[in-house]
């Protein structure tokens, strides 16, 4: 089986690529689909309908939907394997633009709308540094000058990354990223899938439900106005 993860901030148009390389892949592979969403998703429903294909989904409520889509994919494994899947992709929501959920043995794919502003890949860089390719959509919708300079910080973040730019609704450009999706290694080991890096810290007293402000009223990891970096706080 092979594992692709797919990440990027609301709205970019992630499941509209899921859609394409389901239409690429679903025909000669047997494809599962997890998405890892906050509250409320509609994709899983939607992609089985479509493409009769065994998809779930996973709420993660008061945790970062990140990192309850670090817990729960062990898990997904299992079942995408009880499935019978040559092919499981995983969706993440992404809504913090730190995380990184990409482990070893998978195709990290970010997704980046283009009129998200040519600063944007710099504000998310740590979505974009781990990941193996970068599809930028909804390039139909600016100009050749901005797209150039999307491109550009991009590479600022990680000069080596395939960028694929794309408009994801008619899948102009894809055949990049199905050639590499069909070049990624199946997974050799389940037991040894490691994340690429570290995701953000979840050590504190808000995340615990506390609900004052100022970093007096808190313990564990904690930021100050005037902090070059984080502190920690407490035993």
């Amino acid at each position: 089986m092979r594992l692709l993860i797919v990440a990027g901030p609301p709205s970019a148009g992630k499941t509209a690529v899921v859609r394409q390389l389901l239409r690429q892949f679903a025909g000669e592979n047997r494809t599962a689909y997890l998405k890892i969403d906050v509250v409320q998703a509609f994709e899983a429903e939607e992609l089985a309908a479509e493409f009769g294909i065994p998809t779930r989904k996973v709420f993660s409520g008061d945790l970062c939907p990140d990192h309850t889509g670090i817990l729960v994919l062990a898990d997904a494994l299992t079942w995408a394997g009880e499935e019978k899947a040559d092919l499981l992709i995983v969706e993440s929501a992404g809504l913090c633009l730190r995380c990184t959920p990409y482990t070893t043995q998978s195709l990290g794919i970010v997704v980046l709308p283009a009129i998200s502003g040519t600063n944007a890949p710099l504000k998310m860089a740590p979505m974009i540094a781990f990941a193996d390719v970068a599809v930028v959509t909804k390039t139909d919708l600016v100009s050749q000058a901005e797209k150039e300079v999307f491109r550009e910080a991009i590479r600022r973040v990680t000069p080596g990354i395939d960028i694929i730019e794309t408009n994801a609704i008619e899948g102009t450009g894809l055949r990049y990223l199905f050639r590499a999706v069909e070049s990624c290694p199946e997974i050799d080991d389940p037991a040894a899938i490691m994340l690429r890096g570290a995701p953000p810290l979840g050590v504190c007293t808000i995340c615990a439900g506390k609900k004052e402000i100022g970093w007096r009223n808190h313990f564990g990891v904690i930021r100050t106005l005037d902090a070059a970096d984080e502190l920690y706080r407490g035993d």
